[in-house]
């Protein structure tokens, strides 16, 4: 009997995704998430629900024990106080289980700009994470560094419905790799399906072109039939308030969410490498928007 996988953050976009690729391929998964009812529709697909808090390092080594390989992520919590202890707690938990359960494959979900060790917001927590990924010297592990995901884009939907604009701080006119989640698990299972990488590695992927804000909306607006829909660039303290009351998100998050945005205006969030045929994805945010996008904003309605 084969060894299982691990998938943790089995209930997200992209862990659900990666756990129902792996279970199509005829691969075993122990799917990990923070409630038992919601990794219901993996555990009727074959896989074993392990529910628990990926900053319980015990319960992590016994999900972890005899495993062909992990999946690992540091969750959003967006009301987390203190959201660097929130990511410093869950990497710090992950890496010690991955460690003492001698993993012997792990790929991790990082983010464009976790080289940086500073001006990155929630992104330095990644890359707090990929350097303790670093000391495991007996583990073959893939880095992924996706760019700036689509579903992004669905935090915007009760501003377009309530205002018919798009916004937030980033600047209109700074063009920057967008990415469907789809993808990202799609490369994420075939790299464990096959099996072939070695060493450390850290892998960029970065959807089919960049684009701005301003294309990025033209894009959204027609396809939910608003050919018109403006982005319009905010000031970072109207972005507060609607983080903090529009959202919920925590004060502590809410600092980190803007000094990503800087990154973003400023130029440093970027990758390393120039765009390749590998880091390359096929879904376009005019199909992501024809579909995901105008899905979520029907089902507003």
């Amino acid at each position: 009997m084969k060894s299982p996988f691990v998938v943790c953050g089995a209930t997200g976009n992209i862990g659900s995704r990666v756990a129902e690729l792996l279970l199509a391929a005829g691969e075993p998964v122990r799917a990990v998430g923070r409630e038992r009812v919601r990794l219901g529709p993996l555990a009727s697909k074959g896989a074993e629900p392990w529910p628990g808090d990926l900053g319980d390092t015990a319960f992590l080594e016994k999900v972890f024990s005899g495993a062909r390989g992990a999946f690992i992520l540091i969750p959003p919590k967006y009301d987390a106080p203190d959201f660097r202890e929130y990511q410093d707690r869950i990497g710090a938990s992950l890496a010690s289980a991955l460690s003492k359960a001698r993993v012997p494959r792990i790929i991790a979900l990082s983010s464009w700009g976790a080289h940086l060790a500073e001006g990155t917001g929630p992104i330095l927590g990644l890359h707090d994470l990929e350097t303790r990924l670093s000391t495991l010297k007996d583990a073959d592990v893939v880095v992924l560094r996706p760019a700036y995901f689509m579903e992004n884009h669905l935090w915007s939907l009760p501003l377009i419905r309530t205002q018919g604009i798009n916004g937030s701080p980033v600047r209109a006119d700074v063009p920057f790799p967008m990415v469907a989640t789809e993808d990202i698990a799609a490369a994420t299972a075939l790299l464990f399906v096959e099996g072939t990488f070695h060493g450390h590695a850290v892998r960029y992927l970065l959807g089919p072109r960049d684009l701005t804000m301003s294309e990025a909306t033209r894009i959204l607006g027609e396809a939910i039939g608003k050919p018109g829909l403006r982005y319009v660039q905010f000031s970072e303290e109207d972005a507060r308030k609607a983080m903090t009351a529009g959202a919920g998100m925590s004060a502590s998050v809410v600092e980190a969410m803007l000094e990503m945005q800087r990154g973003f205006n400023a130029g440093i969030v970027r990758p390393t490498r120039e765009r390749s045929v590998e880091s390359t994805t096929p879904t376009t945010l005019e199909r992501f928007s024809k579909t995901a996008f105008a899905h979520a904003y029907r089902a507003a309605a």
